[in-house]
C-alpha cells in the first residue's frame, strides 16, 4: 500500500512506458500510410470510433470498480482479524490467570498470523507482481515473506518440535488454529479455564477460522477470466481503432487551412491518440495491479504492517518491551 499522497506522475508513465511505446507505433502507422503511402481511403469513420470507446469505457469501468471492491473487502477481512486479534489477546491473558499459559495462546496466535501471510503472498498464475512492469517497481520494496523462509519466522513464536510437525501439513494456518483448540481443551482439562471461558475461546478461534476462510476465498479465486479477456479485447481494439478515426478527421481539417500545416494536420492524430489510448490502457493496468489484493504489489492490502501492529498490541498488553519495528518507507505490505 502507498502511503504518501499519490504516485508521481514520472514514476507512473515509467510504469506505462512499454505500452506508450506500443500506442506510438500504433499511432504511427496510419498516418504514415496515409501521408507516405497515398492510402488516403484507409481510415475509419469517427462515429464508429466513438461507439467502440463508449462500450470500452464502460467495461474498463466496470472491471475497476469490481477490483476496487475485492480490495475494499480484504481490507474489511484484514480490520477484522486486527479486532479479532486484539480480543484474542485479553482473554488470553485474563483467562489462563497463569501468565505462561496466557503467553503460549498469544504466541501461537502470532504464528498463525505469519503463517496466514504467508500462504496469502503463495503465487498464483493469474497474478500479475511478476509482470515486467510490476517487477521492475518491485525494486523499490521488499516482500516480507519472500525475504524470510516461513520457518525462521516462526521460529520466534513456536517450539521446534512443533514448527517440525507444522511444516509437514498443507495447510499451515488452519493447523495452527486446531492447535489453539487443543490448548483450551488442555486448559479446561487441568481447572485453569471454567467451561464457559473455554466455550468463549472456542468461539473466538471459529471467528478466525471464518476469517481465514474469507481471505483465501479473495486469494484463491481472481477476477472472472471471462470478464478479463473481453476488458483485454476492447482496449486493444479501441487503441487499434482510434488512430485510423483520428487520421481521417485531422487530415479533413488540414484541407480546410492554408500555409505549411496544409494537408499536414493529420501528423496530430499521433500525439492525440498516444494520449487518448494511454488513459484507457493505464486504467487497465490500473485495475489489474489492484484485483489481487495479496500478491505482493505496491497495492496490496498491508497484511505485513498490520500483523506487525497486532503483535505490538499483544505485547505491549502483556507488558513486553521486545516490539517489532513497523516499516517507514512509503510502500508498506
Amino acid at each position: 500500500m502507498h502511503l504518501g499522497k499519490s504516485y508521481r506522475l514520472g514514476e507512473f508513465i515509467i510504469w506505462t512506458r512499454r505500452k506508450i511505446y506500443v500506442l506510438l507505433a500504433l499511432g504511427l502507422a496510419p498516418v504514415l500510410l496515409h501521408q507516405l503511402a497515398g492510402l488516403t481511403w484507409l481510415t475509419l469513420p469517427l462515429s464508429v470510433v466513438s461507439l467502440l470507446g463508449t462500450a470500452t469505457t464502460f467495461v474498463v469501468g466496470f472491471k475497476n470498480v469490481q477490483t476496487y471492491t475485492r480490495t475494499v473487502e480484504a481490507q474489511k477481512i484484514w480490520m477484522s482479524i486486527v479486532s479479532a486479534s486484539r480480543y484474542w489477546g485479553i482473554i488470553s491473558r485474563n483467562y489462563a490467570g497463569d501468565a505462561e499459559r496466557g503467553a503460549a495462546l498469544v504466541q501461537r496466535h502470532l504464528a498463525w498470523l505469519t503463517a496466514l501471510r504467508y500462504q496469502l503472498r503463495e503465487a498464483r498464475v493469474w497474478e500479475t507482481v511478476g509482470s515486467r512492469p510490476n517487477a521492475e517497481y518491485r525494486k523499490q520494496y521488499v516482500i516480507p515473506e519472500r525475504a524470510e523462509s516461513l520457518e525462521s519466522a516462526l521460529s520466534r513464536y513456536l517450539p521446534a518440535q512443533d514448527i517440525v510437525a507444522l511444516m509437514q501439513t498443507d495447510d499451515k494456518a488452519a493447523q495452527l488454529l486446531a492447535m489453539q483448540g487443543q490448548a483450551a481443551r488442555g486448559l479446561l482439562e487441568v481447572g485453569a479455564i471454567t467451561a464457559a471461558e473455554c466455550a468463549e475461546l472456542n468461539n473466538r478461534i471459529r471467528e478466525l477460522l471464518d476469517l481465514q476462510g474469507q481471505a483465501e476465498r479473495i486469494k484463491n479465486f481472481p477476477y472472472p477470466r471471462q470478464y478479463a479477456i473481453i476488458n483485454t479485447l476492447f482496449v486493444r481494439s479501441f487503441c487499434v481503432a482510434l488512430p485510423f478515426g483520428l487520421t481521417g478527421q485531422f487530415a479533413q481539417l488540414g484541407q480546410d487551412i492554408g500555409g505549411y500545416m496544409q494537408g499536414q494536420m493529420a501528423w496530430l492524430a499521433v500525439p492525440f491518440s498516444v494520449i487518448i489510448s494511454w488513459i484507457y490502457t493505464s486504467l487497465e493496468q490500473v485495475g489489474e495491479s489492484t484485483e489481487n489484493p495479496f500478491e505482493g504489489s505496491a497495492n496490496d492490502v498491508p497484511i505485513s504492517r498490520l500483523s506487525a501492529m497486532i503483535e505490538r498490541d499483544l505485547k505491549q498488553m502483556a507488558g513486553s518491551a521486545n516490539l517489532p519495528a513497523l516499516p517507514a518507507s512509503l510502500i508498506v505490505l
